[in-house]
């Protein structure tokens, strides 16, 4: 199923405040990351229409999407917002997601909500491979909520987990070659601290839209205990009874840790 059931209104109104309830009385994850997909067909399928409004609405949902974690009390949100292998996409399309992108984060460090809640916005990937505006526009967000630490909003962009490692394991050689760090001090610890993650707890809850039941080389070292779960509705028409039914679902998982 890729569209979500119609609920009348007062029969959705009544099921979102009873889950909402039911979820609230459950542990409520830390860091929930996102994997959003579906832009694209859900602009063919559902809106007959083209690409770029898949995306506009897409963009629209993660705003939405922030405010329901704030209501939640969920400290840490971050999602997949654009690969490095997205960069193969025709011309067209990626220009526009990039001027989406910039105005997305200046209207974010602009929100009162996201002042009142005092959210952390930060943009991690390899920014040397992204047009010099939104770098601008990224510069700004960081500047405009570097105080903050409440809340934290986290967008993977020119983001790729394998070259993430590989950037870590070259920073960890250059260290040992330096004589800054001997080889039998690299631990699990000293790995993670040369990620863009670094500061980050790892995820808690991994979910992914529109159907597709992978990772797409998405914080492949710091899912490791992570909890995955996938739904088939794509990401534009996803919605918040989707979303809590995702941490439900978490809820009623025992986290072994490999114990």
């Amino acid at each position: 199923m890729k569209f979500p059931k119609i609920l009348s209104k007062t029969a959705y109104s009544k099921y979102r405040r009873e889950l909402t309830k039911n979820v609230l009385s459950g542990p409520i994850p830390k860091h929930i990351a996102i994997i959003m997909d579906g832009n694209r067909r859900y602009a063919s399928e559902v809106l007959e229409s083209d690409a770029k409004e898949g995306h506009r609405r897409g963009e629209e949902k993660i705003e939405e999407m922030l405010w329901w974690c704030l209501d939640l009390k969920i400290e840490y949100v971050t999602v997949y917002a654009f690969s490095t292998e997205n960069f193969k996409r025709g011309k067209e399309e990626v220009d526009f997601i990039m001027k989406l992108s910039e105005s997305a984060l200046y209207r974010m460090a602009d929100n009162d909500k996201v002042h009142e809640n005092k959210v952390r916005i930060r943009v991690f990937g390899d920014h040397a491979t992204l047009p010099d505006s939104v770098k601008d526009a990224i510069r700004y967000a960081d500047e405009k909520t570097s105080s903050y630490s409440d809340f934290h909003f986290n967008v993977a962009m020119a983001y790729g987990s394998r070259q993430e490692i590989i950037t870590a394991v070259k920073d960890i050689a250059r260290k040992v070659a330096n004589k800054e760090l001997e080889v039998d001090d690299i631990s699990e610890e000293t790995f993670s601290d040369h990620l863009y993650t670094s500061d980050i707890p790892d995820p808690d809850l991994i979910l992914r839209t529109s159907g597709e039941v992978r990772i797409s080389n998405f914080l492949l070292w710091q899912l490791a205990y992570s909890e995955l779960y996938f739904t088939d509705i794509y990401w534009p028409g996803f919605r918040y009874i989707d979303f809590l039914r995702a941490i439900r679902s978490y809820q009623q998982r025992v986290r072994r840790y490999g114990e």
